[in-house]
């Protein structure tokens, strides 16, 4: 008895992707479709990076397609393929890397850099190859976030190796200067400075670079907006009301310029005693959940007020190394892959199939 392709498809369309939420038909994940008899063979391509969730995946499609009656042997390869987005319109892409993210907050203090140095973790930890640029020039801290100590090598005298810490390519002016030296500098300076940190680095093969912006929707983001090729941002906020006023900005800066807003990640969502397990909401609760609704935006999820995240980002060993089983770094992979796809699901950036045209006098 043999199967046809259409059965196939049939089954495909009846299974829904856990990360996306949608079937791999409609996401054009189904690629290599062979059937040779009553065997099936059949690859499954997704756009977002997915280490985790690999086998998982390809036991969900299998066990679908034993359904299919007189069906003989199943053979599913699941693999990732990361592409390049569309960005703003008239900023070109840099060489080596594929698609930037930019992780803001509106005001400070709301664990912004821990997000983004976590979020670039778990991006890592799902298999994709990725960097990251501290871009907070006054108050840089992923070099202490990374565990990075050194000076950045220079082989032509003209551009920067990236520093590797736990398996990220990263930059930050915190590298170039000593920790107690404060950068007294006027905006054009800084935006110079931003710049060059991310033109003159010899980024490789870069799937994601997350961006550390600092607080504010000043110079640097005004920078970042008009020659910066950003294919989506994520606003980091507390539940707090002040913070929640000031995110706001935050992400209307970013429509403003056409930057598309990947999502909210609500960051001391609540507080657990570490004595009794009492569980509070210290800043107050649904702030996030309700911006999102406000502004039509996705709620990528909750981080709670807890010490080891403290601790271990203090350290130079973030959660998501620190303690890769725990819950907390379960949560930034769940964020990380949401980011990932939402990424995914964006417009590809075709510029690099367009032809050169060259006009010669003959």
């Amino acid at each position: 008895m043999s199967v046809s392709e259409l059965q196939i498809q049939t089954a495909l369309k009846e299974i829904t992707d856990p990360n996306t939420g949608k079937d791999f038909i409609a996401t054009k994940s189904a690629r290599n479709i062979k059937v040779n008899g009553a065997d099936v063979a059949l690859d499954i391509e997704l756009g977002y990076p997915a280490k985790t969730q690999l086998e998982l995946i390809r036991k969900l499609v299998q066990e679908k397609l034993g359904t299919i009656p007189g069906v003989g042997k199943i053979a599913v390869k699941v693999a990732s393929k990361i592409v390049s987005h569309s960005v703003q319109r008239g900023v070109k892409l840099i060489p080596e890397i594929k698609n930037i993210i930019a992780v803001a907050s509106g005001k400070g203090g709301v664990g912004k850099s821990t997000t983004a140095v976590n979020l670039a973790l778990a991006l890592a930890a799902e298999g994709a190859s990725v960097g990251i640029l501290d871009a907070d020039i006054y108050g840089p801290s992923q070099p202490t976030m990374l565990g990075i100590t050194g000076r950045p090598e220079s082989r032509d005298g003209k551009s920067l190796e990236p520093m590797i810490g736990h398996g990220l390519q990263a930059i930050s002016i915190g590298f170039m200067i000593d920790v107690d030296t404060p950068m007294v500098w006027r905006g054009p300076m800084v935006t110079q400075a931003l710049e060059q940190l991310l033109k003159d680095t010899n980024w490789k093969g870069i799937d994601y670079l997350v961006v550390d912006l600092p607080p504010g929707t000043g110079d640097i983001q005004l920078t970042l907006a008009q020659k910066v090729p950003v294919t989506g941002a994520v606003i980091v906020t507390t539940p707090q009301d002040i913070a929640l006023i000031d995110a706001r900005k935050g992400l209307k800066m970013f429509e403003k310029v056409g930057i598309p807003i990947i999502g909210i990640v609500e960051n001391m969502s609540t507080h657990i005693c570490s004595n009794c397990g009492h569980e509070e909401h210290v800043f107050g609760a649904g702030g996030a959940e309700k911006m999102c609704k406000d502004f039509d935006t996705e709620f990528l999820g909750a981080l709670p007020l807890d010490i080891h995240i403290r601790e271990q980002t203090d350290s130079g060993k973030p959660t998501v190394v620190a303690d890769p089983d725990g819950r907390i770094a379960e949560i930034y992979r769940k964020i990380a892959r949401r980011v990932a796809v939402k990424i995914s699901e964006q417009a590809k950036d075709m510029t690099s199939k367009f032809p050169n045209i060259v006009i010669q006098n003959t």
